[in-house]
């Protein structure tokens, strides 16, 4: 492995990383990063990627490969990078998608440009500030929320590897940033039906009530992750008490309509996160030396069962061919846990069935 000196900042790996896409001939019209620049808390935070497409590829197989490649090769150029490159991007759309407002408006709102025209994602971004509050809207918040409450978030789970120093600021920062934090923003956009730009945004700007106080305390604690003296443990039965008062905060479900057009929204939602599976399972199989991915391949059981979900709404709106090409989808998303072996076999699989594979990814944006 070659070392070299630590990137400065976000933005700087961001640029690196756009040169490693550029090498493997991955054109990308844009990329983004989820979370604002304040939500991003170094050197603990990963760098969620979004790669915007001027057009869809003749092959997504070998875009997936050549992404792997890519994400391979810019971890490697630094040890850090195994955390703060966690995995590949979690989505690719085409900029045509985004201009028809497909793409979820929840998820277009956390967004920060890494590299591309900034005019352009501002132009996205408010396009989506403006849609309608819908059921997508409900599923998005309400996800973040039931993924971590009721005893879902397990500080033990939030796993510690690839953090080289410091592990119990990291475990700080987990109990922060991926627990308080994701519900403070989920329950700020469900009581307001606004589409909050991020975690920060949110602990800033929503605090009826008692939650003030919830707030400054939590903004003072959560700046403190590096303080010896502040055990993770303390700070997560702090975590529990603030947000337990978030959630008595928190709307209940209303009912609402589905989006203007949710069957072309849940069709891109889907083939957006399953356009980069396959560079996920390539590279987790095939890390860069001292990276792990175990934890990952065994979180892919829960990306999974999203996108099966996302597909089963999906049926529910498509008739004719486009219903047997959402079917043939689900029937190469079997459920069950990730191991290294399962995610082996589904590369083999999906090789298998390229043809219906590409098929979907790339039908909704024709």
């Amino acid at each position: 492995m070659t070392t070299v000196r630590p990137t400065s900042s976000y933005a700087q790996l961001g640029v690196v990383y756009a040169e490693q896409l550029a090498a493997q001939g991955v054109t990308a019209s844009i990329l983004t990063h989820k979370w604002q620049v304040g939500d991003l808390i170094a050197p603990h935070s990963d760098i969620d990627i979004r790669v915007i497409l001027d057009q869809t590829p003749d092959s997504w197989w070998e875009w997936n490969e050549r992404l792997a490649a890519a994400h391979h090769r810019a971890v490697a150029m630094n040890p850090a990078h195994s955390r703060l490159l966690e995995h590949p991007p979690g989505f690719a759309f085409t900029a045509d998608e985004l201009d028809r407002n497909q793409v979820s408006p929840a998820e277009i709102s956390t967004w920060s440009l890494v590299t591309g025209n900034a005019a352009t994602l501002r132009r996205w971004q408010s396009s989506a500030q403006m849609l309608p509050w819908s059921r997508a809207d409900e599923r998005f918040y309400r996800g973040i929320l039931d993924a971590r409450i009721g005893g879902r978030y397990q500080l033990d789970k939030d796993s510690t590897d690839n953090v080289h120093h410091d592990l119990d600021g990291y475990r700080r920062h987990c109990v922060a940033w991926h627990y308080v934090a994701p519900c403070w923003f989920a329950a700020a956009a469900l009581a307001t039906r606004t589409r909050c730009p991020g975690k920060t945004a949110a602990l800033t700007q929503w605090h009826p009530g008692e939650l003030e106080s919830h707030a400054e305390r939590f903004l003072r604690l959560s700046a403190t992750t590096s303080d010896p003296g502040l055990s993770p443990t303390q700070l997560l039965r702090t975590a529990h008490i603030t947000v337990d008062a978030v959630l008595r905060r928190t709307p209940p479900p209303r009912p609402l309509q589905e989006a203007v057009d949710a069957k072309s929204a849940a069709w891109t939602t889907a083939a957006g996160m399953l356009r980069v599976r396959v560079a996920r399972w390539i590279y987790y199989l095939n890390p860069p030396p001292e990276t792990v991915t175990g934890y990952l391949i065994a979180r892919e059981q829960k990306e999974l069962r999203s996108a099966r979900n996302t597909l089963t709404r999906l049926a529910d709106l498509t008739s004719g061919d486009n219903a047997l090409l959402v079917k043939a989808m689900t029937e190469l998303l079997p459920p069950g846990p990730t191991t290294a072996s399962t995610l082996h076999d589904l590369l083999v699989l999906w090789g298998r069935h390229r043809s219906v594979v590409d098929d979907f990814l790339s039908a909704n944006s024709a």
